[in-house]
């Protein structure tokens, strides 16, 4: 079931949903959780004029079937781990901690020098902090993205997605702030296949371009 011819109409359909108006007059704190949310993100932070950042994450995989995510790790080493799949697979914590170390020291690292020249995710202590991307499949993503911004002591937390499973965002409401979800779905697929067009912009170029913006 297509949703979006692409991008650009998911973004421009979440901020039909969203008070842009009362979110200008705070300051907000815009992160993509993916390089397929980056367009979506941009279209965000330029309508409440807020910044805009990424916050990087690798999936770990099950050993016996490497498309089955059993656990996620951010840049800050925050780990979810899905233990339903993790027992059923019969995969240890040592096995889990051991790939979130060589996944953060292989992957993530790789993407902080390529987007921040290396610096780390910037303190959100006392920000108000609005989370993005195309959708949301497993919940791992953006269960570690949260878990990353809550140890920093944030405002206000929102969560912004065009498409989400309505299970996961029934778990949302309870932890967060804000929530903007235009379409809770039931049965959910994997999230490319509610637009047609995969094309989600340059995602290193939308970053610079804000960067340039704050310069000013």
């Amino acid at each position: 079931m297509t949703l979006f011819e692409d991008h650009l109409e998911a973004a421009e359909k979440l901020l039909t949903i969203m008070p842009l108006a009362e979110m200008k007059k705070e300051s907000w704190q815009v992160l993509a959780m993916s390089d397929n949310g980056a367009l979506i993100a941009d279209k965000i932070a330029e309508a409440i004029d807020g910044d805009l950042d990424f916050i990087f994450t690798e999936p770990i995989c099950s050993p016996v079937n490497k498309d089955c995510w059993i656990a996620v790790v951010s840049e800050t080493k925050e780990i979810v781990i899905n233990h339903f799949l993790a027992n059923a697979f019969e995969i240890t914590i040592d096995y889990v901690y051991g790939e979130a170390k060589r996944k953060h020291d292989e992957k993530i690292l790789s993407y902080l020098y390529k987007y921040r020249q290396g610096a780390p995710l910037g303190n959100m202590q006392g920000k108000n902090v609005i989370l993005t991307d195309e959708g949301a499949d497993t919940g791992l993503t953006m269960m570690v993205a949260l878990k990353t911004i809550f140890a920093m002591n944030p405002a206000k937390v929102a969560v912004a997605l065009p498409v989400i499973p309505e299970n996961l965002a029934a778990e949302l409401f309870s932890l967060i702030d804000y929530a903007y979800l235009p379409n809770r779905l039931s049965h959910y697929v994997e999230s490319v296949s509610y637009y047609r067009s995969r094309e989600t912009g340059d995602a290193l170029a939308i970053l610079n371009k804000h960067k340039k913006k704050g310069k000013k």
